[in-house]
């Protein structure tokens, strides 16, 4: 066991584990933050995609122990106390069914914004290209990811 320290969504946080421990385990178990979901655990469906310092990331893939003294952001902590422009753009949207991939690409789409502010739908289909959702068929996902864009330009 080793003493790793996380800022996770703006709050200090010391946990006693294995630094292989995968971070999407840690994130669940220890922290109690199950809006990182747990699927694949090969990288493969982007469930688990949360931010570390403003990237998107599978912490089903990365040791907790690798993102020790950085910035985590998960999907609780995403919008504050309030819902994020881009979760607001997937409510308005209709963009979800059964909600399980939703927090991943939320998450893949605030990295996608933060680097092109203005993306082009292909863009935007090559940005969550790492995030599998099973119900929706992405139509109205990357409608909504184009409607947040279009609000931060206002």
């Amino acid at each position: 066991m080793t003493d790793v320290q996380l800022t996770v969504n703006g709050n200090e946080h010391t946990v006693a584990v294995d630094a292989h421990r995968p971070l999407r385990d840690v994130l669940r178990q220890e922290l109690g933050l199950t809006g990182t979901k747990e699927s694949c655990d090969s990288g493969v469906c982007g469930a688990c995609t949360v931010l570390v310092d403003g990237d998107a990331t599978k912490s089903c893939l990365v040791p907790v122990g690798k993102v020790a003294d950085t910035t985590v952001t998960t999907i609780e902590g995403v919008g504050g106390d309030g819902l994020s422009d881009v979760q607001q753009a997937f409510v308005d949207g209709f963009a979800s069914q059964c909600g399980y991939c939703m927090p991943g690409l939320v998450l893949s789409a605030h990295d996608l914004l933060a680097d092109n502010p203005e993306p082009t739908v292909e863009e935007i289909r090559a940005g969550i290209s790492g995030n599998v959702c099973r119900c929706t068929g992405y139509v109205k996902i990357v409608d909504a990811i184009m409607d947040a864009a279009d609000a931060r330009e206002r």
